[in-house]
């Protein structure tokens, strides 16, 4: 009777301790007191075994597979990620008060319009319906059209300038989503995070023509930027796309003309959870969702929530910072290892610009080092 008393109180004991870590856990990436507001512990978590590959509880800078500011979080300068490493990525990013300012961009707001852009908006039936199904991504089309049209992963990685501290990434270009979805799926553009309501930048001179509310849809709130030849020196029609806004900016026109830096509104979180298309994400951090596509031709259509170029094409959000072709992902891909990181141009907090003629910069402001 003793022996069995004693049994009794050890596995209550360990029911005690698992439901405090239990309860622990849930506190770590359940909701919290704002908006979609979750402990950056448990994001770190979520992630950390899908990078490790090798399962040996360190990221090696081969596994980081060119995030960026691998240096800066090796904080031991061992070479590797620990966990507690990669928390700082988030450090106080779960803090949702801020105050929007929309006027106090160093690089101001370009008032001007380009009425002439909107014009080569096509009804979506003008595009084939491989291009629909490769950039629209409908479920109905499965993940075979978007890869033919270059939704593969090229293996380039950010490099920032040596006086430049800058945010980096986390969900890279192309990465499978198969351990989220239920379907095959792969990530369609860069997510940097940084704390809530941080200003997106306008990586480039550009016309805005679309503005979306994405009730249904994993990118949340998104405004998109079409870039011409002479706004970006690409010899193509690109569009970038800032995604998980926290709220759409009422400064922003369709039509209106932006300029490199200037602020398309504050990093949220919005947009559905890709398990359940009918509710809000409540684990995601807040981030911009950096997409680019383009085209050799002008005209564009609407589909649902997304915009689509005629004859679009995916590109690697880094490979549109590269100084030369290729851009296209095959060609991307097949480079040498050295010719897989990029220099990345930047706007400084105070407006400056390094170099200070580029016409492309990184989605967030740098701070100098």
């Amino acid at each position: 009777m003793i022996l069995a008393r004693s049994w009794l109180l050890a596995l209550v004991s360990i029911c005690i301790v698992f439901g405090h870590a239990s309860d622990a856990l849930s506190k770590g990436k359940g909701k919290g007191k704002g908006k979609g507001d979750f402990s950056r512990i448990g994001r770190a978590a979520d992630d950390f075994p899908h990078i490790d590959a090798n399962g040996d509880n360190k990221i090696s800078r081969d596994e980081w597979i060119r995030r960026g500011n691998f240096d800066l979080l090796d904080a031991n300068g061992d070479g590797f990620l620990t966990i507690r490493e990669l928390r700082a990525m988030y450090k106080g990013h779960n803090k949702k008060s801020y105050t929007w300012r929309p006027e106090s961009g160093p690089r101001g707001r370009d008032a001007s319009r380009d009425e002439g852009a909107l014009t080569y908006k096509i009804p979506i039936k003008q595009i084939s319906d491989h291009v629909a199904c490769a950039i629209g991504r409908p479920r109905s089309c499965g993940a075979g059209p978007s890869i033919k049209r270059g939704m593969i992963a090229t293996g380039l990685g950010p490099r920032f300038p040596d006086s430049a501290r800058c945010p980096g990434i986390d969900d890279i270009w192309a990465m499978s989503y198969d351990f989220k979805r239920t379907r095959e799926s792969y990530h369609g553009g860069l997510d940097i995070p940084v704390p809530w309501g941080t200003p997106m930048l306008a990586a480039a001179n550009g016309t805005v023509v679309a503005k979306f509310k994405g009730v249904k849809s994993a990118r949340g709130k998104e405004v998109v930027l079409r870039h011409s030849a002479a706004d970006t020196g690409l010899p193509m029609w690109v569009y970038t796309s800032y995604g998980h806004l926290d709220a759409l900016p009422d400064e922003l026109k369709i039509g209106q003309r932006v300029r490199a830096g200037e602020y398309i509104g504050p990093t949220g979180n919005s947009g559905v959870s890709g398990m359940n298309k009918n509710v809000q994400s409540k684990h995601r951090r807040p981030a911009v969702h950096f997409v680019a596509v383009y085209s050799s031709d002008p005209h564009y259509a609407w589909g649902r929530s997304v915009v689509i170029p005629k004859d679009g094409w995916w590109m690697d959000p880094v490979a549109l910072y590269r100084p030369t072709a290729p851009y296209d992902s095959a060609s991307v891909k097949a480079l040498a290892e050295d010719g897989k990181f990029t220099d990345i141009p930047v706007m400084f907090k105070d407006g400056t610009l390094l170099p200070k003629n580029t016409k492309l910069i990184w989605p967030y402001a740098c701070t100098r080092r």
